[in-house]
């Protein structure tokens, strides 16, 4: 018996034309950085736009899509901010992807998280709009982050009964091969790389029907020489000062990087297509959570 993706029978294929976003930095597209406009970023949900767009646009069927997301949000912030807005924007296609943020707090409860999230992601299916949710990664070989991996573990596994229950897609990278690659990370260890992005992109493409734009996006990329035990202290030390250290600094004073940003497109308008997935850029110097 052959377990190769290529031997699954592809989704139905829909044709969806107003397409919505909502949720936070991972979703926003941090740090995936825009080589066409200065401080904005792409991320996944953006490449999965585009190619729905370049899809439809083939076939000649509208196509409109818009992101709320903001990075910093807990779901609380995500379902009351977003998801209203979303709604009045009568969507046929709705990516929502929150918690994560939540799951980085020293105290969270994961039931009522997803609990949350499932009464949301039933609102939207009562819409008749499809609903798009994304596991939490893999983190059990990221140094120091690793520590929240049970958490991502019990995320993924409410996540794939929220979906059995309300008939959404879920694009599954937990069990990605490839994102377990530092580079497919940002410096901060949280955020995705560009490539890291690209892959989520294609995994969701593919998740819901369409030929991937990166066809190798499940294979990892060729292996590092591992660290030396002083490269790993001085790597883990530098993420320390350079990321960990300024995000306790805005947890103890109550302010969050999203604080005062607004969506980057509020609204379903048509998309710039490109023909080719943007060219990766290295963002690993954002601190931002």
């Amino acid at each position: 018996m052959t377990t190769s993706h290529d031997s699954v029978e592809p989704v139905e294929l829909r044709w969806w034309q107003r397409f919505v976003a909502i949720g936070d930095s991972f979703t926003e597209g941090m740090v995936d950085a825009d080589p066409r406009r200065e401080g904005e970023y792409v991320g996944w949900a953006d490449r999965l736009a585009n190619r729905l767009a370049r899809r439809n646009g083939e076939a000649d069927v509208p196509f409109g899509y818009a992101n709320l997301a903001i990075r910093g949000r807990l779901i609380d912030a995500v379902l009351e901010e977003q998801l209203p807005p979303a709604l009045q924007l009568t969507p046929d296609l709705v990516s929502l992807s929150a918690g994560g943020n939540d799951v980085l707090r020293p105290k969270v409860s994961l039931p009522e998280v997803m609990a949350k999230l499932e009464e949301a992601t039933t609102e939207i299916r009562a819409t008749g709009a499809d609903v798009v949710l994304v596991t939490a990664p893999d983190v059990s070989l990221t140094p120091l982050v690793n520590r929240v991996h049970p958490r991502m573990v019990e995320y993924t596994a409410h996540l794939w009964g929220i979906a059995q229950r309300t008939g959404s897609y879920v694009v599954d990278i937990y069990t990605l091969a490839a994102l377990r690659d530092p580079r497919m990370w940002g410096g901060d260890r949280i955020h995705l790389s560009s490539e890291g992005h690209a892959r989520v992109a294609a995994q969701a493409a593919w998740t819901l029907g369409l030929e991937p734009d990166l066809r190798d996006w499940r294979e990892p990329l060729e292996a590092l020489p591992p660290l030396s035990r002083f490269e790993s202290v001085r790597a883990n030390r530098e993420w320390i000062a350079a990321h960990l250290r300024p995000w306790i600094r805005r947890r103890l004073r109550g302010e969050s990087s999203g604080d005062g940003r607004s969506a980057k497109r509020p609204d379903v308008l048509p998309l710039e297509v490109w023909r080719e997935p943007v060219s990766p850029t290295d963002s690993s110097t954002d601190d931002t959570v």
